[in-house]
Order: structure tokens, then C-alpha cells, then sequence
């Protein structure tokens, strides 16, 4: 294991969040009998979401740590995804599979580590008001589909 593991793992989780991931925690399972040290686990809410959050955490590693998975399940569509960087996994699941699989039970012995604070990245809040933005104004029905008349021309 690296001795800034923990540094890494927690860079993980709070590039997660700040890809608006849901429920991010990490598990210490170095005092367990496990094939890693740690896991991170969070939720998103759309497979959509999954993905953007797994790009989002493999950039962030191999851009600020040199760090590149050793696995990865999971692609387009997926409702989990797994980075495998073998000191630690990164598990990203859809909310409901996440609840199905419920690891955080299955290893309820490890301790939990505190996912570092983290402020959502402003490109989506910014995209938020853009939306809302976009509710504010009515579509002109007749410049969108053309009229039996215009078709005939």
C-alpha cells in the first residue's frame, strides 16, 4: 500500500461528490480479511450520473495522482460501475442497486473514514440556472412544425 492512500481514496470520494454522487462513504477494511484497504461507495441518480461520476474520478486519479484503475466493470448504461485500483475499489451504483446490494451491510464491521466536505463543481450550478432559465419562456408551436400549407410547397 502507498503511503498517501488514504489522501487518494478520500480525492475519490470528494471528486464523487462533487459530481453531485449521493451517500459517498469509505471503508477502512485494512484490518479485515478483504482483497483491498478501502472502499469508496456512492449513488448516483441516473446511469447517466454513474458514468459522469466514474469519468469524473478516473480523471481526477490519473490527472492529480498518476493513478490508473486496474479493473473496470461496468460501461454506458450501467447501474454499477467499479474502478479497481487494487489498494482500493471505487464502487458507483444506482440508488436502487446500491439499497439491493447494500455493502455497507455486508461490511458493517469496517470502520467508517469521513468523506472530506465538498461544494458542487459551478459548471452544474450554472447549468441549473440555465434550465430554469429555459422554463421562462413559451415555444412557438407553428416555427417548430411546419403547417399542412408549407409541406405542400
Amino acid at each position: 500500500m502507498q503511503e498517501n492512500t488514504l489522501e487518494i481514496v478520500q480525492a475519490a470520494a470528494a471528486t464523487a461528490l462533487s459530481r453531485r454522487a449521493r451517500n459517498a462513504v469509505i471503508l477502512d477494511l485494512r484490518q479485515l480479511p478483504s482483497f483491498t484497504n478501502f472502499f469508496v461507495i456512492c449513488s448516483g441518480a441516473s446511469d447517466t450520473q454513474v458514468e459522469g461520476i466514474s469519468d469524473a474520478v478516473r480523471d481526477e486519479l490519473e490527472d492529480n495522482w498518476d493513478e490508473r484503475p486496474w479493473h473496470r466493470e461496468g460501461g454506458r448504461d450501467a447501474d454499477w460501475v467499479l474502478l479497481d485500483y487494487v489498494d482500493f475499489v471505487v464502487h458507483i451504483f444506482l440508488e436502487e442497486k446500491r439499497e439491493y446490494y447494500n455493502l455497507e451491510r455486508l461490511w458493517a464491521d469496517a470502520p467508517q473514514i469521513e468523506v472530506p466536505n465538498v461544494e458542487v463543481i459551478a459548471e452544474y450550478e450554472e447549468d441549473e440556472e440555465e434550465y430554469d432559465e429555459l422554463e421562462d419562456y413559451e415555444i412557438d408551436d407553428e416555427s417548430l412544425f411546419p403547417s399542412d400549407s408549407d409541406e405542400e410547397k
